[in-house]
């Protein structure tokens, strides 16, 4: 690569790395935060559709896997973790994101794999156990990423979300 590739090159990881809310990157794009959802297809569309009205549709990464937080934080899937503080990290650097939105759910079976059934029997149960899992992961998130923000919560079958935070 050229002098004047490298430079562009420079340029360009400078861009991206320097990004604050609202602003653009190097392509045009802007960014807002990452939303962690879990893998469970029901919840893909009333995801979106959440964001959107937040007013984030377009300005966000998108990281899925089973569980949500539950997926970052649960003692049993905790081989998991590294993957998302890594992809975080990288959203961060590449995109300049200020928050994390996660939306975990109801009747969510990585919550009974990793917590047991029994946690999640009773829908105050299943909300208790949600809150506990967000309080976890906003300490680790405050501890690894002490400036960025968080939001989100606990989303309904029917697409409503209560907020945890």
């Amino acid at each position: 690569m050229g002098r004047r590739g490298v430079l562009g090159l420079a340029a360009g990881l400078l861009g991206a790395v320097t990004l604050g809310r609202g602003a653009q990157a190097s392509d045009g794009s802007v960014y807002d935060s990452m939303l962690l959802t879990c893998i469970d297809p029901r919840f893909v569309t009333p995801a979106a559709k959440w964001m959107d009205g937040q007013h984030l549709g377009g300005k966000y990464s998108h990281f899925s896997f089973a569980g949500a937080s539950i997926g970052v934080v649960a003692p049993s899937f905790a081989s998991w973790a590294p993957a998302f503080w890594d992809n975080l990290a990288t959203s961060i650097q590449l995109h300049g994101i200020k928050r994390v939105m996660v939306v975990n759910h109801r009747d969510c079976g990585a919550s009974k794999i990793a917590y047991g059934a029994a946690s999640v029997a009773t829908p105050e149960l299943e909300t208790a156990l949600h809150r506990k899992v967000f309080a976890e992961f906003a300490a680790q998130l405050a501890q690894r990423q002490p400036k960025m923000g968080i939001g989100g919560g606990l989303m309904a079958l029917d697409g409503t979300l209560l907020s945890l935070s």
